[in-house]
């Protein structure tokens, strides 16, 4: 009897857990089958293909800039450096330098009233290097090269070099192989990183940036902005850096006592997920106006004009796109990816808990950090730096839940406070996600809960317009219906209700 009381005690997991595990898939799913596959088909249907090309670099840029990073962890974990960190201590370094100063020189020199984008994009609609197919460098059209993405990307890869191999260091001369699990390191950058999330939020909601530019520096409004963007994005950028630690430092205190089981799991997820994903988005990026011209060429049953659309005759593929019938298939081919992929966490969650604990939660960092890569744009950065940082929250909180899952954590049973407990707090989730997922006003997308920033300094109107009406219902929504899930949350860790 008592042994197998043993087999069936690791079964039993608590309900504020369980949920928790369950927010976090519900999110991922949102994420992968709603939101990854609708954005790459309003991207492709736009009357210009600049946003695709953006967008198919960046996720590239991500996707293989994470496995570049899961390479250095298998190099200096598994099971033993084989490489010197000192190494990757150096290489990061120059990457994040060389990266910051990219960022810099991209998105503050070379800035006027006409290019209020400096030196992001290139080629710009004036340069002309071996042009084919109506491109101005070779096909590529202008603005298709985003420098402060390529720049964060370096950074990114190189500040994460640098981390892994000071853990590999410590390593060296500890033996200590433990899960250490949330230390008081973790939480507190967990929370550092919430509070300046919540004030710059409410700063950006009442303060509009480019109000306040205006406002203080009157001859010279662009360059004001400038400054000002430069400081919410240093906080923001502060804010995602101490989230991506907590995240990285609690997977790596996950994975450390296990990881002949572990590794394995990683190395799959960055080699035939990340680095298949990132090549094939590498090569849409490169190639797809030399694809869109060769498809607007097929006479086969009409299938030329059925998936591409173009303005003028004589600009192929300069003024092309694709057609919404094109989009609704691109769109179904990627939902039925990724669904049949989610639906197998689900089934693999008993035999391979590890793969898809790892494979969750680096798929929902690289969700957050490609939010923030596709939408660069000096308009669209700081809502993107915002809702990266609220995403890689949630990873950082669903990875600090990981350890010990199904421990027994409580011997309440169930009942009808319980289940409105666990009902309530999922559905004040949802909502408060619905107020926060609102915020952003992307030139792709529009919002579905009301958000104009600046209540009491209003963005500047343009000339000849009027002032913009300023609306804050979105983070109404998310602060009330985030307070009832919090209350309702802490009742429910406190009632220690078991499954």
């Amino acid at each position: 009897m008592q042994q197998a009381q043993q087999r069936e005690m690791p079964e039993r997991i608590s309900w504020a857990r369980a949920m928790i595990f369950g927010v976090g898939f519900f999110f991922l799913g949102a994420l992968l089958i709603g939101q990854v596959p609708g954005y790459i088909y309003l991207e492709m249907t736009a009357a210009s293909l600049e946003g695709f090309e953006q967008g198919s670099l960046a996720l590239a840029a991500v996707c293989l800039g994470t496995f570049v990073i899961i390479q250095v962890i298998m190099l200096l974990f598994d099971p033993k450096p084989v490489v010197p960190p000192v190494i990757f201590t150096g290489l990061g370094s120059i990457l994040a330098i060389g990266g910051f100063v990219l960022m810099a020189w991209a998105g503050l020199a070379g800035c006027s009233t006409t290019q209020t984008a400096c030196n992001q994009y290139f080629p710009s609609s004036t340069i002309h290097i071996l042009p084919l197919l109506g491109g101005n460098f070779l096909w590529l059209q202008p603005n298709a090269i985003d420098f402060v993405m390529i720049g964060a990307t370096l950074l990114g890869v190189g500040l994460a070099m640098v981390f892994y191999s000071v853990l590999a260091r410590r390593e060296q001369s500890n033996p200590d192989r433990r899960d250490l699990g949330t230390t008081p390191t973790i939480r507190w950058m967990i929370i550092i990183a919430s509070v300046l999330l919540v004030a710059t939020l409410l700063f950006y909601t009442y303060v509009s940036d480019q109000g306040l530019a205006y406002l203080l520096f009157p001859t010279h409004p662009l360059m004001g902005q400038k400054i000002i963007d430069f400081i919410l994005s240093t906080i923001l950028a502060l804010a995602i850096l101490l989230t991506l630690g907590a995240f990285a430092l609690r997977l790596h205190y996950l994975m450390r006592p296990v990881r002949k089981r572990t590794m394995p799991g990683l190395y799959a997820v960055g080699a035939i997920g990340l680095a298949q994903t990132g090549a094939l988005l590498l090569l849409a990026w490169l190639l797809i106006y030399p694809l869109i011209a060769w498809m607007h060429s097929w006479t086969f049953i009409g299938l030329g004009t059925y998936l591409t659309l173009c303005a003028r005759a004589a600009a192929v593929p300069a003024s092309c796109a694709f057609t919404q019938q094109a989009g609704y298939i691109v769109d179904g081919i990627i939902s039925m990816t990724f669904f049949p992929l989610l639906m197998a966490a689900v089934w693999a969650w008993k035999s391979h808990r590890n793969l898809v604990v790892i494979g969750g939660v680096l798929t929902t960092a690289v969700l957050a950090l490609s939010t923030l890569f596709v939408h660069m744009h000096p308009d669209e950065f700081l809502i993107g730096l915002l809702l990266c940082t609220g995403i890689l929250v949630l990873a950082a909180v669903w990875t600090s839940v990981a350890r010990r899952e199904f421990a027994v954590v409580g011997e309440t049973r169930m009942g009808c406070v319980g289940m409105w407990l666990v009902f309530g707090t999922c559905l004040f989730i949802y909502l408060a996600a619905f107020g926060f997922f609102s915020l952003p006003g992307f030139r792709e997308t529009e919002t579905n809960v009301p958000y104009v920033p600046g209540l009491l300094v209003a963005p500047h109107p343009a000339p000849g317009q009027p002032p913009p009406i300023t609306q804050n219902d979105a983070l109404v929504l998310l602060v009330v219906m985030g307070v009832l899930a919090a209350i309702q949350f802490f009742f429910l860790v406190r009632n220690r209700y078991r499954v």
